[in-house]
């Protein structure tokens, strides 16, 4: 835990590299609704737009070519719960939040969702103490890694999409889906679908414990049939 004395600017100098200027923002930002005080709900509103902003700042300029849906698949691996919280621990940000008796008590500062609203309440301080500029500064050395590392755009559609994509590309009709049975209980049903695409004598069934996870599983099979990447995700 950063010294009492100095919290929390001791831990945003050496974790953000940033010299705050309203430590009051910060003590705002790391102080969840759970505990007393003013907390981070107004600045995580705030910061997430700052967040997507600086992030899709970044894709539109570094992806020339790529569409609306593809840069909103990119921002999506970025700025999503789960790699936010990742990024929140990464810098500590955990060990300095304030949190209530029963949140401390369950463990509140490793939930994933703490985590990821106190970072965007971060970015939201950061923007109000030093302006857009610095926020980028920040939030681009955050998120450097998980930036550079970004798969193909084309590796994010989901193996529907791809399927649809493919087929159109080259002027068939698209695919079918029907559900050919349901099993088990109405609170663990498992769905089997299958797909066909008449055009190319493909058909493929999947399974899964929705009908659209089961589609994309199904889809993902005609793609591997016909030579293209398959979904691993069934998404």
């Amino acid at each position: 835990m950063t010294n009492a004395d100095d919290w929390p600017a001791s831990w945003v100098r050496e974790k953000l590299a940033y010299e705050p200027r309203d430590v009051g923002l910060f003590v705002a930002a790391l102080t969840h609704r759970s505990a007393s005080g003013n907390n981070n709900e107004r600045l995580e509103f705030l910061g997430d737009s700052v967040l997507n902003l600086v992030v899709a700042e970044h894709l539109y300029r570094a992806f020339p070519e790529c569409t609306e849906g593809d840069l909103s698949r990119l921002r999506a691996r970025i700025v999503s719960s789960e790699p936010l919280a990742e990024v929140a621990m990464t810098i500590g940000l955990g060990e300095v939040l304030r949190l209530g008796s029963g949140e401390l008590k369950t463990g509140g500062f490793r939930r994933k969702s703490i985590l990821a609203d106190a970072l965007e309440a971060v970015c939201g301080a950061l923007y109000l103490d030093g302006g857009l500029d610095a926020a980028r500064r920040v939030i681009q050395v955050l998120f450097h890694s998980r930036i550079v590392s970004l798969p193909p755009p084309d590796a994010l559609k989901d193996a529907k999409t791809r399927l649809q994509e493919y087929l159109q590309s080259r002027g068939y009709a698209l695919p079918r889906y029907h559900v050919e049975r349901i099993e088990g209980e109405a609170h663990a049903q498992v769905f089997w679908v299958a797909c066909e695409v008449p055009a190319l004598g493909a058909r493929a069934q999947g399974s899964g414990s929705s009908r659209r996870r089961a589609e994309q599983e199904a889809a993902g099979r005609i793609l591997q049939q016909i030579g293209t990447r398959p979904d691993a995700s069934h998404a």
